[in-house]
Parts: C-alpha cells; sequence; structure tokens
C-alpha cells in the first residue's frame, strides 16, 4: 500500500526514458500498530537477513510483505525533502497537481495539472507559505490541492551527482552491484496517490525514507473485481477503473468481492510487491520521499510481447477518427503515438528475443542432459527454467516476526464483505432480478434489516437506471477493455508464440 505506482516498464527500469529520526516502529497491518521495537542498534554488525537470505524470501513469498531493520545503515535514509532540495538547488522537476477529494472515479494522470518547481519552493509550500517563495505553487492552496513529484530516475536526477547513487544499497536484498542507478524517486504531500494499477513487468522493492504511505494491494485472481482498463494508456500498467477510496458500488459491484491486504508504510522499512499485484497508494502524512526499484523476471520476456500486441491495439483504435475518440488517452508518462510500422517492428523484436532465449535455454537443457541422463524441460511460478525435475525443492519456512511482517487480507474489508452479500447478490448484473420485472426482495426481521434493506432498494433502482442509460452506447473504450483484458491478451500472447515456434525451422 505504498506509492509505487510502481509502473514497471523495461525503459524505466533501466531509467532511459520517459535528517531522520531512527524509528523502528513496525508496519501497520489492517489499522493496528504492533508495539514498537528497538531491535537495531547502532553497534550490531549484522542486518536480520543476509543477502542470500532475502533471496530465498523472495523467491518463496507470493503476498506482500514487509522488511524491517534492513536499511538503518543506508545513506539514503538521509534522503528528507530538506536534504534533496539542498541537493538539487535549482533543478527543477515536474510535480503532478491534484484537488482533493474529488468525485468518485479514479483520479488518472491524464487528469491531473502539471507544474515545473524546484524542490526548495515545493518545501516552502508544504511549509504553509504562499508567497512567491513557493513558485508556481502560488496558485493552488495547499488546503485543496496535492502534488506529488512521481518516476523520478535516480539516473537523471542526480547524473552531476552520482556519488549519491551508492546511498541506495540494493545489494542487502541480494542484488550484487545494484543502487540507486536503476531506482526511482517519489516526493509528495498528503493526499498524493497513483491510481490502482498492476504492473505486466517484474515485482516491485519499496524504500520508505520519509513519511508514511498506505498500500492496498490486490491479487492478481482479483482483476475481474477491479475492472481493468488500458485507457489511459502507459506501457506496462493496467489500470482499474475503480476508486479504491471511494468505490461506485453501482457502477462495480463485482469490487465488493476484492481482498484488500492494506498497510502503511513506515521510515526506514522495505515493501515487497509480488508480479502482477494490484495497488493504489496513497500519501498519509504532510511530506513523503521514498525509492523503489523494479526488479526483472524471466517471464518478463513473455509479457513484454502481451505489451507489444496490447500498443498495436490501443494505436490504431484510439487514432482512428470517431466520435468518442476524443478523449486524453495517452498518459503523460508515454513520449508519443507511434506509427503502426513502428509498433509492428518492436512486436517482432520481443517475439525474436522470446524465441532466441528459448532456443537457447532448450539447448542448455539439452546439453545438462545428455550429460547427466534425462532432464524434463519445466518451468517454475516465475518463469525460469528447472532442468532438474526429479531434485525435490527443499522446504523453506517463512521467518515472518520482528523482521518480516506479511502483509494479510484487511479483516475490516472482508467482514463488510460479508456483511454486504446480500446486497452483492441483488446488485449483482449476472443476477436473475435484473430480468425479472415483478423482483421480489428478502423481507427485513429487524429495524436494522429494514434500514439496509431500503438502502439496497435504493440502489437496485439507481442501478437500473444507470444501466438503462448504458444500454446501446458501447464506445470504443469499452471495446478496448474486453479486446485488452489481462486474460485476453495472455491468451493471444500464447497463441502468437505457439504459431511462431510451429513456424520456426530449428
Amino acid at each position: 500500500m505504498l506509492d509505487l505506482s510502481d509502473r514497471c516498464s523495461e525503459r524505466r527500469a533501466r531509467g532511459e526514458r520517459s535528517q531522520h529520526g531512527r524509528c523502528f516502529t513496525s508496519v501497520q497491518i489492517i489499522g493496528k500498530s504492533l508495539p514498537e521495537r528497538s531491535l537495531i542498534t547502532e553497534d550490531m554488525a549484522t542486518k536480520p537477513f543476509s543477502p542470500n537470505e532475502v533471496q530465498r524470501i523472495i523467491q518463496t513469498l507470493h503476498r506482500p510483505a514487509v522488511f524491517l531493520n534492513m536499511t538503518d545503515d543506508w545513506p539514503g535514509r538521509d534522503w528528507t525533502l530538506e536534504h534533496l532540495a539542498i541537493c538539487l538547488g535549482e533543478k527543477s522537476v515536474y510535480f503532478r497537481i491534484g484537488k482533493r477529494d474529488e468525485g468518485h472515479g479514479p483520479l488518472f494522470e491524464t487528469q491531473c495539472s502539471y507544474v515545473e518547481a524546484t524542490l526548495a519552493e515545493f518545501l516552502c509550500w508544504t511549509k504553509g507559505k504562499s508567497d512567491s517563495s513557493v513558485g508556481p505553487f502560488s496558485s493552488y492552496p495547499l488546503s485543496e490541492y496535492w502534488a506529488y513529484a512521481d518516476y523520478k530516475y535516480i539516473v537523471l536526477l542526480f547524473q552531476e551527482k552520482a556519488t549519491m547513487f551508492k546511498d541506495v544499497v540494493w545489494s542487502d536484498f541480494g542484488y550484487s552491484g545494484r543502487d540507486g542507478r536503476e531506482s526511482t524517486l517519489w516526493i509528495g504531500t498528503n493526499g498524493a496517490n497513483t491510481p490502482c494499477h498492476l504492473d505486466t513487468y517484474g515485482y516491485n522493492l519499496v524504500f520508505q525514507i520519509q513519511g508514511r504511505k498506505r498500500w492496498h494491494l490486490f491479487p492478481p485472481d482479483d482483476a475481474d473485481c477491479l475492472y481493468p482498463t488500458r485507457i489511459p494508456y502507459e506501457e506496462s500498467s493496467v489500470f482499474s477503473r475503480v476508486s479504491i477510496i471511494k468505490p461506485d458500488l453501482c457502477q462495480f459491484p463485482a469490487f465488493r468481492r476484492a481482498r484488500a491486504h492494506v498497510a502503511t508504510l513506515q521510515p526506514g522499512q522495505v515493501l515487497f510487491v509480488p508480479r502482477h499485484w494490484w495497488h493504489y497508494v496513497e500519501s498519509v502524512d504532510p511530506v513523503t520521499v521514498s525509492v523503489n526499484s523494479w526488479m526483472d523476471m524471466e517471464i518478463d520476456d513473455e509479457a513484454r510481447v502481451g505489451e507489444a500486441l496490447t500498443k498495436i491495439v490501443v494505436s490504431a483504435l484510439k487514432t482512428t477518427a470517431s466520435l468518442d475518440n476524443k478523449d486524453n488517452w495517452l498518459n503523460p508518462t508515454e513520449e508519443g503515438i507511434s506509427s503502426h510500422d513502428e509498433n509492428i517492428k518492436c512486436l517482432n523484436l520481443a517475439v525474436k528475443a522470446l524465441m532466441d532465449k528459448r532456443s537457447t535455454q532448450a539447448e542448455d537443457s539439452s546439453e545438462f542432459a545428455g550429460r547427466s541422463g534425462s532432464a524434463a524441460l519445466k518451468r517454475d511460478a516465475a518463469g525460469r527454467l528447472k532442468t532438474k525435475a526429479t531434485d525435490p525443492v527443499p522446504p523453506f519456512p517463512l521467518p515472518f516476526g520482528p523482521h518480516l511482517i506479511p502483509v494479510t487480507c484487511d479483516g475490516d474489508c472482508c467482514q463488510k464483505q460479508t456483511a454486504s452479500s446480500l446486497k452483492e447478490t441483488l446488485l449483482s448484473k449476472d443476477n436473475a432480478h435484473f430480468s425479472t420485472p415483478n423482483r421480489t426482495e428478502p423481507q427485513p426481521t429487524d429495524t436494522h434489516q429494514q434500514g439496509e434493506a431500503a438502502s439496497i432498494s435504493e440502489e437496485l433502482k439507481e442501478n437500473d437506471r444507470r444501466n438503462g442509460e448504458k444500454y446501446g452506447s458501447i464506445s470504443t473504450n469499452d471495446v478496448l477493455d474486453c479486446l485488452l483484458h489481462p486474460d485476453v491478451i495472455s491468451l493471444v500472447t500464447q497463441l502468437m508464440i505457439d504459431r511462431q515456434r510451429e513456424l520456426d525451422p530449428k
């Protein structure tokens, strides 16, 4: 539940385009804080987990978790807003500006305002100043707007101060030689948020430095509850049409079944976001600073084929002149609209890279089999090739405890879902109530249920009204939502790969 929006395209991961208090409070899970622990002291020479142990944990985890006491000696812990403002001086960055408490829909980046300002001006604005010291923020009262400097590639931001790259020590997590150069910086005010989305590539590690961020995470299986869309289009990001904080349950009734895993990330903690987990992130303190890094996986080669297919379809349909193609469909993070020939070329390159890698892996496996007998060509859940199918995988008990906290399903959320099961049944689009002219509703047995029944009745009427308005008005975006549903793209990608394998003379 952090703000990591974590958008994880290949170009972003490589950065090519597009004084703290030692706080050891544990991560807040489901709105409750575990007791404060001062588990690490300045003279302790070891961390709770070695780099190899962290790697084993990450490879075993299938749900989000928070690492504690792993970053206490990182120089990056000093990257407060004040410190960064001094480091960057007069260098300007772009801030995304959003209106607080606006509507029931997600505030996508295409709907925000943007200003270019220094961190010193932003710092003055966060302190409540409204004079010339705040620069372009003077047009945006702090009480009405939030601001977010998101997706700032550290390799570009500090290219004149390359020594700062070493302040972020991802090698402690088992990524030898990886530091801030491959990371992204996020700076915002309370209320700043990233719309709910999933990243099609890799998994995510988020290092919280200043302030707290609340993460709302949903498992990949909840995709249909989150109403996925590729509009606005951004490579590697599948957005949700639902406003997570203020959901319109008449328009998106299946969201009641979504299993929210909620955690508030504290300074010094690191959040692990598994592959394809949906997440909505919001800043909850006056100033927040965090750094993230997207970690590549072998299975990303197949995902890049799917992304290339997606771009072809989106570009073809959205650049076609029509009455409903007047929306701002391209995310500001994209560099422009590519031609169809360019998109086809990218698809061919993605397919070729995948086929070449699989061919190399098959040859390596065959050579191994020749030396050691038979070896089955299988892949694990992360897409890694396994050549020794007969070797059992030793069990690895996850060391949950004071240094590793699992992010669990929000109990309050689950309770609300149970309490609203009747309402969900009545409001479901697929329920027979919608096709029965004289539907009957369960009769209430007490005053509380009478009130609930009245509320349900009103929602039913409103839902009928909205559905009536929608009939016969299928838009280009509606077509895209169906064609580019993650399950559809996955199927088409596999069909294309299988077809290429059949055509491959090798």
